[in-house]
């Protein structure tokens, strides 16, 4: 099934906020729960605008994000935006993982303004993910948006669906990477690279 994307202001959209709230109230009646009761009457729709918002990144175009503010330049060297945080919701249990992403490119003549990295990591990390794609994902749109010599990736993240549930091992973490162009090409980039984000 295709999945829609919606627009900003539908992703706020009373009617679809109402029928998201619908939902939830039979998943509380599931649970074992009274949603009728004082205070569970408003959640359906408090967890419907939630949901909308920890999923906003739908509504988004990340390629267009960064090629909103490109600009031609002749810096050659590497541009590293590092500890970016973010939050994502893991699409096997719905529950959050979140940490932190560091991201460097290597411009071939035009560069994004800094805050359109973090932006770009926003909008990926605000759908239903599993890190490994995440990671692909930020990096692939920085490598076709930009055209550098090449993209590097790292998410350090970790996984309320290990620390909550299953092997509940607390204090667990992830790492995932991706690279293109030379951070594959060249070892000595990709050590500066590693160096510069410990």
């Amino acid at each position: 099934m295709e999945t829609k994307l919606y627009t900003r202001e539908e992703c706020y959209d009373s009617e679809r906020i109402e029928k998201l709230a619908g939902h939830y109230r039979e998943i509380l009646t599931l649970l074992g729960e009274d949603p009728q009761r004082e205070g569970l009457l408003k959640s359906p729709e408090r967890i419907a605008k939630a949901m909308a918002f920890l999923t906003r990144g739908y509504t988004q175009d990340p390629h267009e994000i960064l090629r909103s503010a490109m600009f031609k330049e002749e810096y050659k060297q590497m541009v590293l935006v590092k500890d970016i945080q973010l939050y994502s919701l893991c699409e096997h249990h719905m529950l959050p993982f979140y940490g932190k992403a560091h991201v460097a490119y290597i411009p071939n003549g035009q560069i994004t303004g800094l805050s359109k990295v973090a932006r770009v990591v926003e909008c990926y990390a605000r759908r239903l993910q599993v890190q490994e794609r995440l990671t692909v994902q930020i990096r692939d749109c920085i490598q076709e948006a930009l055209n550098p010599m090449g993209v590097a990736v790292v998410i350090e993240a970790s996984h309320m669906c290990m620390q909550m549930r299953g092997v509940e091992k607390q204090g667990s973490s992830t790492t995932t990477s991706a690279f293109t162009g030379i951070f594959l090409k060249d070892p000595r980039t990709r050590e500066e690279f590693m160096n510069l984000i410990r």
